[in-house]
């Protein structure tokens, strides 16, 4: 196995930390060309599609990236903002905002994003911060509720980085914060802001991204850990048991999935006389095709053909200021015992008890 070549190693390096958001990932545009690469990479990672390699090549290759690319690309278009992929947009500004935040709490850490799928990619950035010298990294998957499907793929994208890289960084992993305080006051928050300003409709409907029933029934916490941050948010707003529901999206092939399903819930609501609802994808920290065209899209569309009246989407959390505080606050509870500090630098503390003591000799 040949190795990266790396920086020359320097004996009494100042340890340095940084900070990977890792995202699920996007097209670097909204062609079938570049689709079909996305979805390449994305569909041909065993943790997303678990059916025996050599037969699902043959499917995936054979049919549906001859198919579906062109699809896909013409949705993605409907959401494609000036700067970019909104999940990209959105994951950038995290970042950026992160940095700044744990900057005014006095951490000198480094923050980047990275895509599982996609640039910039989990390896790029990593090889970017160790030319940059970081000693100690924390990764941070974007995705609040632990699946195999995403959050042990993250894991799978820095191993395989980790197999070519001579010296490894310190490394620290998030798996989950699916009962956050922070998250979940989060959440309410975005939901509490919608409400005041638009009203509250007959029914919050919480949508979450599907997964195959089959991963539940192999052990994977995902579809408890979904059910746990919505029974968390109905009590933070107070909301009776029959004022809200969570369901279950973007389904994929023909197998069961997560039930209940969220288009075909709308869908009954609508036609059982519900005249409004709110949808709220909690799963989901940044806005992207699946909460932009499927949910306030097409969702929209169903609810309102079935005979609802109202239908109102409530964005991601974003680049709210209650995420971004509660994600430093996760950030920060994982850094603990790292020098990330000034006062924590052993350099610094150094010379402060150096100058105090020279200021002692004096008096």
């Amino acid at each position: 196995m040949a190795f990266h070549k790396e920086p020359p190693f320097s004996h009494g390096q100042a340890a340095r930390t940084a900070i990977v958001l890792c995202n699920l990932g996007t097209p670097d545009e909204p062609t079938a060309p570049a689709v079909r690469r996305y979805l390449a990479e994305f569909l041909g990672d065993h943790r997303v599609v678990e059916i025996p390699k050599p037969i699902w090549w043959l499917i995936l290759h054979g049919i549906i990236l001859r198919v579906r690319p062109k699809k896909s690309a013409a949705k993605y278009a409907t959401v494609w903002t000036p700067e970019g992929s909104p999940l990209k947009v959105w994951t950038d500004k995290q970042a950026t905002l992160l940095r700044g935040y744990l900057g005014e709490r006095g951490h000198q850490v480094t923050v980047r994003y990275a895509m599982r799928y996609g640039n910039p990619s989990i390896p790029a950035v990593l090889d970017e911060l160790k030319a940059q010298g970081m000693t100690r990294v924390l990764l941070v998957p974007a995705y609040p509720q632990y699946s195999g499907t995403t959050t042990a793929s993250v894991f799978d994208g820095v191993a395989l980085w980790g197999l070519k890289a001579r010296q490894l960084p310190e490394m620290r992993f998030i798996n989950r914060y699916h009962d956050d305080p922070g998250y979940i006051e989060a959440l309410a928050k975005k939901v509490q802001q919608h409400w005041l300003h638009h009203g509250q409709s007959e029914q919050l409907v919480m949508s979450f991204h599907g997964v195959p029933q089959r991963t539940l029934e192999l052990g994977d916490p995902y579809h408890c850990e979904c059910h746990k941050t919505g029974r968390l948010l109905a009590e933070k707003l107070g909301l009776a048991k029959d004022r809200y529901k969570v369901t279950f999206q973007s389904r994929f092939g023909k197998a069961k999935w997560l039930e209940p399903y969220t288009e075909p819930t709308l869908i009954a609501m609508g036609q059982q006389g519900v005249k409004s609802v709110d949808v709220v994808c909690p799963g989901f920290t940044s806005d992207c095709l699946e909460t932009l065209e499927e949910i306030n899209m097409e969702a929209r569309e169903a609810f309102l053909h079935a005979g609802g009246q109202q239908f109102s989407y409530i964005d991601c959390l974003n680049d709210s200021p209650d995420w971004i505080r509660a994600l430093s606050d996760l950030v920060e509870n994982h850094l603990q015992g790292w020098p990330t500090k000034q006062a924590d630098d052993p350099m610094a503390l150094k010379a402060s008890r150096e100058r105090a003591l020279a200021m002692g000799a004096k008096d």
